[in-house]
């Protein structure tokens, strides 16, 4: 295993990372009460749902009743950037090395892997929360769920 750091995202492949990171989080309740990612994911998702829609509407709206372009603009900007916000923090976060505490949870679900005969790729770099989302996932799919209590 080598401890190498993970080079910071550029701008486009963070928000690239934070989509992978969204679809890639297991949407466990469980995990609700350790990590926050399970309530911007939800955030994102709505946002990226809505928020397009309503910046439209907000912007037609605007128009049509002779108001001002320029709020109406600077309106529609701000509920567009909504959904990118969460996408950055989530990249940001997919990107960020897990703390000790984390670490040492990341490796006992990896032997669970090992104890059960489940074989698993070698850690090239020093794990980060998106090897910990793919671990879980994995982990949610192949193990029991007596993994989880051991938090």
């Amino acid at each position: 295993m080598s401890t190498l750091q993970n080079s910071p995202p550029g701008f486009f492949k963070r928000f690239r990372l934070g989509n992978l990171y969204l679809k890639t989080f297991p949407m466990e309740k469980k995990l609700s009460l350790i990590f926050p990612e399970l309530r911007m994911i939800k955030a994102t998702r709505f946002g990226i749902r809505f928020m397009p829609p309503i910046a439209i509407f907000t912007l037609a709206w605007q128009i049509a009743l002779g108001g001002q372009l320029g709020p109406a603009v600077a309106t529609a900007l701000f509920a567009c950037s909504l959904p990118m916000q969460g996408l950055w923090w989530l990249g940001k976060r997919a990107a960020t090395p897990l703390p000790a505490s984390l670490l040492s949870w990341f490796y006992e679900i990896r032997d669970k892997f090992t104890q059960a005969g489940i074989a698993m790729a070698p850690i090239e770099h020093q794990p980060d929360y998106l090897a910990l989302a793919q671990l879980l996932q994995r982990a949610f799919k192949q193990l029991d769920k007596s993994f989880i209590e051991d938090i």
